[in-house]
């Protein structure tokens, strides 16, 4: 397998995925700053110019981060970060698709359409007007989520799992590209600190993010 590496939130979700089933997969860097991911080789990959996409041993491609940690998971079942009965993978599943619609979704574009925008604006669709109401979707989202993690200690429940690992990548994220969290969210950052105290959290962090003061 080849793992498709670079700066940003959604390749660290993979990776910090990666590192807590102890995968150690090669890696290819592609240089999103410089618009790498955005022309071949990198699209015949990927054609929707996306990081990261995992190739399998067969050949072919799989994009999107959640439809990769599935495949891994399914490769490599233990430790299981989806679930390991069908009432876990849905719970999971049920999070982790809440998280996305709720939160990283619109606080990537937030990002994008402000803080990103002399970047993203000649390679994507840009709606500079639409970038304050997505940050506070987001916000509010995450206002949701704090009330819905009263006495749970993680997203799922007691089981630390990929619903986790979502929510932690774009938090992580959020607050040097302009999108500070709310102090007042104690559950919120509660979880997110017992996140941070695993292995994964740290080293998943790009080495050039690192390097700039950026956590992604």
């Amino acid at each position: 397998m080849k793992f498709y590496n670079s700066l940003g939130p959604n390749p660290r979700l993979v990776r910090m995925f990666m590192l807590e089933k102890g995968m150690d997969i090669p890696t290819e860097e592609i240089d999103i700053m410089g618009g790498e991911n955005r022309r071949a080789p990198y699209t015949d990959v990927n054609p929707a110019g996306q990081m990261p996409s995992l190739t399998l041993d067969d050949g072919s491609n799989i994009a999107e981060t959640i439809a990769i940690c599935e495949c891994l998971e399914e490769l490599h079942p233990q430790p299981a970060l989806i679930g390991s009965t069908p009432s876990e993978r849905a719970q999971t599943r049920m999070w982790t698709r809440r998280i996305e619609y709720k939160v990283s979704n619109p606080l990537t574009d937030g990002f994008r359409y402000a803080e990103g925008l002399p970047m993203f604006k000649d390679r994507i669709r840009t709606i500079p007007e639409a970038a304050d109401g997505l940050k506070a979707l987001a916000r509010e989202g995450l206002q949701w989520l704090d009330g819905q993690l009263e006495g749970r200690e993680f997203v799922a429940g007691d089981r630390f799992s990929l619903a986790d690992i979502a929510l932690y990548a774009f938090c992580d994220f959020a607050p040097g590209v302009g999108q500070p969290l709310d102090p007042a969210l104690k559950n919120l950052h509660g979880l997110l600190e017992r996140i941070a105290s695993r292995p994964s959290a740290e080293a998943s962090i790009h080495p050039a993010a690192k390097a700039g003061g950026m956590r992604a």
